[in-house]
């Protein structure tokens, strides 16, 4: 398994970990292609919630993978998620409850800091 995609396994299951000590149920898509990582059922409604992994203070917001005429890099669509959650590699988490699209990268704020 490469590195990149360990780190996003890591970001993910300390998503669930979060959502669900919040009392949260959560929901994995079936697909790799969906433009978020997990469904959060807030008991207010369902949430698309984007998960990222940084080890460095600015997070990438790009999605890029490869095709046959090489690598595609994506900004994310408006309305494509609807939180962005970010684990650092330090072990803080981010919660930005709002979709971040035609972005590069974001560099997360106190604010969002999840405690």
């Amino acid at each position: 398994m490469r590195t990149t995609q360990r780190k996003g396994d890591i970001a993910v299951s300390q998503a669930i970990a979060r959502f669900t000590k919040m009392g949260y149920d959560v929901a994995l898509p079936f697909t790799e292609s969906a433009s978020y990582d997990l469904i959060v059922d807030t008991n207010k409604g369902l949430k698309r919630v984007q998960v990222r992994y940084s080890s460095v203070k600015e997070v990438a917001l790009r999605r890029i993978h490869s095709n046959s005429k090489g690598y595609v890099v994506k900004k994310t669509k408006p309305h494509a998620y609807d939180w962005l959650y970010v684990f650092k590699n330090n072990g803080e988490e981010y919660l930005i409850k709002r979709c971040l699209s035609n972005r590069n990268s974001i560099r997360p704020k106190f604010i969002h800091l999840l405690k």
